[in-house]
């Protein structure tokens, strides 16, 4: 058996919180993961913050995308964060924001923890990288 078999492919949690109705961009992302080589999960839509916590935690994920165009990134990203933190999930998650984010609120989302942010118009091949890149080794 090779060194590679013993791996296990990237977890990633596809989520998309609050009342945000607009899950275009989550399937394409999926997709686009899965097609990588990474196991996904898709939360569905309209998912509370403790769901996707709950999620993220019983599914050992260690990746966290979180899609969200309602604007409410500041009130709900770090509810996620800090349902992780209280479950020691927070420091073995890797955490994208992806869709409408000011530039301001970035800088604000990643001093809380939040990886990277990937606005609309992102290659695909530079999320995959990123994660790739970045994504928590627990082979």
């Amino acid at each position: 058996m090779s060194a590679d078999a013993d791996q296990r492919a990237v977890r990633c949690l596809v989520a998309k919180v609050g009342l945000d109705g607009h899950d275009r961009g989550a399937h394409v992302i999926a997709r686009a993961f899965r097609d990588a080589g990474f196991e996904v999960i898709y939360s569905g839509l309209h998912r509370a913050p403790d769901e996707i916590v709950q999620a993220a935690v019983q599914e050992d994920v260690d990746v966290l995308g979180i899609s969200i165009l309602s604007g409410a990134h500041n009130t709900l990203v770090p509810k996620v964060i800090e349902g992780l933190k209280e479950y020691g999930a927070f420091e073995d998650t890797l955490i994208l924001v992806g869709g409408i984010v000011p530039d301001d609120d970035k800088a604000e989302l990643k001093e809380m923890g939040v990886a990277e942010v990937f606005g609309p118009g992102t290659p695909m091949a530079d999320t995959i990288e990123f994660v790739r890149q970045h994504a928590p080794d627990r082979a």
